[in-house]
């Protein structure tokens, strides 16, 4: 038997944090490493992600398709797996917004990492049976999204996200002239707390870079 089609329960779920962990478990010191393709469920936006409706939208209905994909790939497919945590794309004309904390400038991407069993097609679908179900409209954004940054600078932030800005400075002004690197796409955060339930000050972010050499 094919043990991708096995679908004992004895079998571990698939999550993404212990497959990939040297991407979502970095130190606290930059490092570069080098990012894989990886394919996500998507949903674009802008503006300030503590006040802006839109972005509350776009999350609650990137987790409501997530979780759905995940109890249909259990059913049709025999394949289980943890879903896997919120991560965003930031993106500016100017990268110093980052620094500045200029909130209502930034454009987001928000993903869901998803398992390699998971096709666009059945992401798709389960999107559009997800905002017919809940009514939620922000499920109708929801796109596909394959990524390979390749080389990147990473480190993992604990605090608050308004205090990710020093460590950011450092990153931009410090470590990547000193290491002769430059922006190669968009800023990416892995967020592996729940601010629900986490005191600002333990949160856990990974923050991420891709460069390239100059």
């Amino acid at each position: 038997m094919d043990p991708a089609a096995d679908p004992s329960p004895h079998r571990a779920k698939y999550d993404v944090k212990k497959a990939l962990r040297g991407l979502y478990s970095p130190g606290r010191n930059f490092a570069l490493v080098t990012v894989p393709r990886q394919q996500f469920l998507a949903v674009d936006g802008h503006g300030n992600p503590n006040t802006s409706p839109d972005y509350s939208a776009a999350v609650q209905a990137l987790y409501a398709v997530a979780y759905s994909l995940k109890f249909a790939a259990k059913r049709s497919l025999g394949q289980d797996s943890v879903v896997a945590p919120l991560e965003g794309l930031w993106r500016a004309e100017n990268p110093e917004v980052f620094v500045q904390g200029n909130k209502d400038s930034w454009e987001w991407t928000m993903l869901i990492s998803q398992p390699d069993w998971i096709s666009e097609g059945m992401a798709l679908e389960t999107a559009a049976e997800v905002r017919a179900k809940k009514d939620l409209g922000a499920a109708s954004r929801i796109r596909w999204l394959e990524l390979e940054e390749g080389l990147c600078v990473q480190v993992m932030h604990t605090g608050s996200y308004d205090d990710e800005a020093p460590v950011l400075a450092r990153l931009h002004h410090d470590f990547m002239p000193a290491n002769h690197l430059a922006f190669n796409g968009d800023h990416h955060e892995i967020y592996l707390s729940d601010p629900r339930r986490t005191a600002p000050e333990k949160l856990k972010t990974v923050l991420r870079q891709p460069v390239r050499h100059i």
